[in-house]
Order: C-alpha cells, then sequence, then structure tokens
C-alpha cells in the first residue's frame, strides 16, 4: 500500500537532522544527507499536488452548491406562478424539487468544510517540510565544511573530535538562522515538534483571518 501523504509528512518530520548528520559520519560521505533532501523536495511536490487537488475539490463543490442554490430559488418562482395558474399539483412538484436541491446543497457544505480542514494541514505540512529542508541543507554545508578542514588539518591524533564537535556546533547555528523568527531571534535547537508548533500558528492566525472576513461579510449581508 503507498504511504499516504499525511504519514509521509509524519515520518519526515519526525527524524532529526542532527540523526542524518550522525549517519553521513558513521558512513564518510554526505550521501545520507543528500538524498534526505531529496526525498523532502519529492514530498514537497506531493504535498502541493495534493493541496492543488483539494483546493480544486473544494472549489466545484462551492460552483455545484451555488448552482443548487440558484435552482432553487428560481423553484420559488415557478411555484408562484403555478399558483396563479391554479395548477396546485405543480407548485407541490416545484416545491419538492427545491427541498431537493436544497439537500444537496447543504450536503456539499460538508464536502467543502472537509476540504478546508485537509487544505489547512497539507499547508501545515508544506511549511515545517520546507522549514525541515532548509535545516538539512544548512547541515550538509556545514558538515561539507568540517570535512574540508579536517583534510585540510590532516590526521593528527584527537582531530576526528575536534573537527565532529566543530561540524556540530556550525551545524547549530546554521539551525539558528533558518529558524530565524520574524523579531530576529533564533532558536538553539529546532526539533521537530518545534516546527510543527510554529506551524500551527501560521495556521491560527490564517483561520482567524478567515473568520474575522467571513464575520464581516456576514454583518454585510445582514444589514
Amino acid at each position: 500500500m503507498a504511504e499516504s501523504i499525511f504519514a509521509r509528512m509524519s515520518r519526515l518530520l519526525s527524524a532529526t537532522v542532527e540523526d542524518a548528520v550522525d549517519r553521513m559520519e558513521q558512513a564518510g560521505g554526505d550521501a545520507v544527507m543528500r538524498e534526505a533532501i531529496r526525498e523532502a523536495d519529492r514530498a514537497i511536490d506531493q504535498v502541493k499536488a495534493e493541496l492543488q487537488s483539494t483546493m480544486a475539490r473544494r472549489l466545484q463543490a462551492a460552483r455545484q452548491q451555488k448552482m443548487l442554490t440558484e435552482r432553487a430559488e428560481e423553484l420559488t418562482t415557478k411555484a408562484k406562478f403555478a399558483l396563479g395558474q391554479g395548477r396546485e399539483d405543480l407548485a407541490e412538484a416545484a416545491l419538492s424539487r427545491q427541498i431537493d436541491f436544497e439537500a444537496q446543497a447543504k450536503e456539499l457544505d460538508a464536502v467543502q468544510q472537509q476540504a478546508r480542514q485537509e487544505e489547512q494541514r497539507l499547508e501545515d505540512g508544506l511549511a515545517a517540510l520546507s522549514a525541515r529542508k532548509r535545516q538539512m541543507e544548512d547541515a550538509l554545508q556545514a558538515y561539507l565544511i568540517s570535512r574540508r578542514e579536517a583534510a585540510v588539518g590532516g590526521d593528527r591524533p584527537g582531530r576526528r573530535d575536534r573537527s565532529a564537535e566543530k561540524m556540530v556546533d556550525a551545524a547549530e547555528q546554521a539551525f539558528d538562522r533558518a529558524m530565524a523568527g520574524a523579531g530576529g531571534v533564533g532558536f538553539a535547537r529546532a526539533d521537530a515538534d518545534t516546527i510543527n508548533r510554529v506551524a500551527a500558528i501560521d495556521g491560527m492566525q490564517k483561520s482567524a483571518t478567515v473568520a474575522e472576513r467571513l464575520a464581516a461579510l456576514k454583518a454585510h449581508e445582514a444589514a
């Protein structure tokens, strides 16, 4: 069975960058981190495609709902006309059909709500994956720099340990730059939970903005 997009995001975000750096050190090369970055890229592309598909599904439901609502409104006029012509039976048929359209339109509310929730999850995951990819790229660069410095410094006793310490230190500084907030405050060690929590704030802010705009539209319609 193919891995779901949400399961894939969870797996990628639960792995720490430090683990990948450790595996690179054990393998003696940068292939592990490069492959991790490529996998993050593939996941980001998949999330973007899934997000576009979900948005298209929501917009299609909205268009269909609008069409059903318009048809239901037209049936009120038709029912009135039929009554004016003394055809109560036709008026009843029009109202019966109107109820059918209204029920279908209501079902589409659930479709749109589900799509919105999925869009939010995908947008949050996309932000978190992008941040994770930046972390991995910074860690890779720090690792490559430490390897070059180690090669220039030779194989003196204790050199490998010092190089590893410097690599970790450089990676931590890279993480600070990658995860710097809007106010310029960097996080010392940004793990998956931290990334997800920051992405959750973005989602909350967007939801609040949507709620404010929706309330304004409702107030305008009620006026």
